[in-house]
């Protein structure tokens, strides 16, 4: 059953758009990682990954964890994803910004992607409106389903890109 998402806040949508703070919510997805783990992951400047922790702090999407020691005995703060981006339903003004976000990412992960062991594919149909809408209703549940399932830590991460758009 598809999840039944709430409208986005302004403040939560200005933040999903940008896709630097959308990888750092699906870097943080599984395991909780410091300002510094994040930036180094990403190829960032340490002060500016933390302006976007910060915000996505702000905003709901990172929860800090119990702060540890580092390896030189600094005090760190390693942040988890809430989860809220996929509670989210952005329309209106704020999805076509945040659309370009998420593409912004994935084109990022993909550069990134070992290649031979990325599947992707492509598909062009010509069928009415109502079938596109199931086709999305669908492909929602089939997500929402994958999304639930229990954790396995020993299981490899798979990521997901998917758009529907008018072909023309």
């Amino acid at each position: 059953m598809p999840l039944h998402r709430r409208p986005s806040t302004e403040a939560e949508a200005a933040a999903l758009a940008s896709g630097i703070r959308l990888r750092i919510i699906r870097l943080t997805s599984f395991e909780a990682m410091t300002n510094k783990e994040l930036a180094a992951r990403l190829g960032r400047d340490p002060a500016t990954t933390l302006h976007h922790v910060r915000r996505l702090v702000d905003t709901g999407f990172l929860v800090p964890q119990e702060p540890r020691r580092g390896a030189r005995g600094a005090k760190e703060i390693p942040y988890l994803s809430t989860g809220l981006s996929w509670q989210l339903e952005n329309a209106d003004g704020s999805a076509v910004a945040i659309n370009e976000a998420m593409l912004e990412a994935y084109l990022a992960e993909m550069a990134e992607a070992d290649l031979e062991t990325t599947d992707t594919t492509r598909l062009v149909v010509q069928v009415g409106p109502e079938e596109v809408a199931e086709f999305k209703r669908r492909l929602e549940g089939l997500l929402e389903e994958f999304k639930a399932r229990p954790r396995d830590p020993a299981a490899e991460r798979t990521a997901v890109y998917v758009s529907v758009y008018p072909s023309r």
